[in-house]
């Protein structure tokens, strides 16, 4: 039986004594981190939110097996704030309209979730209309016309059926029951009612695909509401891909399971903590940047430069050799060489150990800022 089958569905309910002293620490840990990203200052908070929401984005992604470009999900975001961040990299429309979602599930979180809002979400991760090579229903509810929605793994006659969501026929009226309790949570506390709200809609599986993007996004704007600010500063996703298995392991138990949701508000709440403590890397990296502009504040810097700069520290992956910052910076070999050159008698860039054609350089601000 899944929970969804049980007479009572949707009476969730769960311990909260047993979830009090957790549910106590993670309540802490937000404030500080708001604490501490409100004394850094309007700058320096800006850049830590672009930073989260790109993760947010590229990670909830990942989790769906989905790649995307980091740089053009950080291009797409900043152009949305109206940021200027130096040489953004032009974004498609699909990495443009996950970006969207996001923005508008979490700057927009005060706004009420309605069908409306969470059919343009829906069709903003699908613009073509296609999941891959597969057509499905955008902006509407599924219809299991090719079947019911499940989670299946294994190859082709060896399939395991993980879990069947309601029949398409239940969706309307249970969408009008989850959107009527996301707005109207009761006496819930606000972390458990994220908790719930990606449980609820995820175990509904109202759409063709795009459920578990749509879910997470819900989470996010139920804790900005929590929070009160459309700025994170956290990402639940990154923690939720870092913990990938766990977590489908646990949907899978709690969705074949009562209306006892206890080990599942237990494990989203653990999840959360791990998130909002590991955001002491997004706040170092932003102090980081912060401190490597103040030493060259003074010092004229090319345009070249400062793109690529940037770039490498806004966690550019891989090696950086004199092909690679000529491909960054658009120029040529000998061009790029001065460039580098130039910086490393500055201190701003060192040689690595490797030399002759395979030259490769890194960032001072490393070593120094750990």
């Amino acid at each position: 039986m899944y929970i969804w089958e049980h007479p009572d569905w949707p009476a969730f309910f769960w311990d909260e004594k047993r979830l009090a002293k957790l549910l106590a620490q993670v309540s802490h840990e937000q404030g500080r981190l708001l604490g501490k990203m409100e004394a850094l200052g309007f700058d320096l908070r800006r850049e830590a939110h672009l930073r989260t929401l790109t993760e947010e984005v590229v990670k909830s992604s990942e989790i769906e097996g989905e790649v995307l470009e980091p740089s053009q999900v950080r291009s797409s975001i900043a152009r949305r704030l109206g940021l200027d961040v130096g040489g953004l990299a032009p974004a498609d429309r699909h990495v443009d309209g996950v970006v969207e979602m996001m923005l508008d599930a979490t700057g927009d979180y005060a706004q009420p979730l309605t069908q409306k809002r969470l059919f343009a979400w829906h069709a903003a991760l699908f613009p073509t209309g296609h999941s891959g090579m597969t057509e499905i229903r955008v902006g509407a509810w599924r219809d299991d016309s090719n079947g019911p929605m499940q989670v299946v793994s294994g190859a082709i006659g060896k399939e395991k059926v993980h879990y069947e969501a309601p029949p398409a026929q239940r969706i309307p009226a249970e969408m009008v029951r989850f959107l009527n309790g996301f707005e109207q949570p009761k006496e819930t506390d606000p972390l458990l009612a994220a908790g719930l709200a990606h449980l609820w809609f995820v175990t509904l599986h109202p759409f063709d695909d795009g459920n578990g993007r749509i879910a997470r996004a819900i989470a996010d704007m139920a804790l900005a509401r929590s929070e009160n600010t459309g700025q994170r500063f956290y990402s639940l996703s990154a923690q939720i891909r870092r913990e990938r298995d766990d977590y489908y392991n646990m949907l899978e138990t709690t969705q074949k399971g009562g209306l006892d949701v206890t080990a599942w508000q237990e494990w989203f709440l653990g999840c959360l903590l791990r998130a909002i403590e590991g955001a002491k890397e997004t706040l170092g990296a932003v102090l980081a940047k912060a401190h490597f502009w103040e030493r060259f504040a003074k010092e004229p810097l090319n345009a070249r430069q400062i793109n690529v700069l940037n770039r490498l520290l806004d966690g550019f992956e891989g090696r950086l050799t004199t092909s690679k910052w000529a491909k960054l910076a658009k120029c040529s070999q000998d061009t790029a060489y001065r460039d580098i050159l130039d910086l490393v008698n500055r201190g701003a860039l060192k040689k690595d150990e490797s030399g002759g054609r395979s030259t490769r350089y890194s960032l001072t601000a490393n070593q120094r800022e750990g």
